[in-house]
């Protein structure tokens, strides 16, 4: 699976309808909806505002789409199609249309959105995905350093660092993100001082 670490953009005209396209990440379906509703306020003249996204969830990944009144199955499902086919999730893409006064025919509309979604994702940074897990130890003080640089190579977070009486215990409690494949040998690094 990949997601979207840069967004991109990108603008075709194709017999005189101009589409543009926007490739953003977005982890929850809020945030879906807030990236659509700036897209529209920015071009509320427009005709048509499909779109497309997937987002992981606890209970699977959830995909939706949105042809936006063009002929169904013309828009926003090869956008999704799309997405699916190249694995990606936490992200939305929406495409404008104004509408240059020639129809396009189902075939081409299709081709014309799906084509400025992928000009968008393109224009995009993809990496892969990283299934991150929450930590939260409890470690003495003198081995801080050690545990946040350690968080550090393997491209983790520290969250949240809460220093509790030094006098009596000398421990620190610390939240992380650490990538999910990784925690194990971590937990096993620093278990001895959980």
């Amino acid at each position: 699976m990949f997601i979207i670490e840069k967004s991109g953009a990108a603008e075709q005209t194709i017999t005189k309808s101009r589409f543009i396209a926007w490739a953003a990440a977005c982890k929850t379906e809020a945030e879906v909806g807030a990236f659509l509703r700036a897209i529209a306020a920015q071009h509320n003249s427009a005709g048509h505002l499909a779109y497309a996204f997937r987002v992981k969830t606890v209970d699977g990944t959830i995909g939706r789409f949105s042809d936006a009144g063009e002929p169904s199955g013309t828009a926003g499902k090869p956008i999704l199609q799309m997405l699916e086919g190249q694995q990606l999730i936490n992200v939305a893409i929406g495409v404008i249309r104004y509408y240059g006064g020639i129809n396009l025919g189902t075939g081409n509309l299709a081709r014309a959105y799906s084509g400025t979604a992928k000009m968008a994702l393109q224009a995009s940074q993809i990496m892969p995905f990283v299934e991150m897990q929450l930590l939260t130890l409890s470690i003495h003080y003198k081995r801080v350093d050690e545990l946040t640089n350690a968080v550090t190579k393997l491209n983790g977070k520290i969250i949240d660092k809460q220093f509790g009486d030094m006098l009596l215990n000398n421990k620190v409690r610390i939240q992380a993100s650490l990538p999910a494949n990784e925690t194990k040998a971590f937990l096993a690094r620093f278990s001895e001082h959980i």
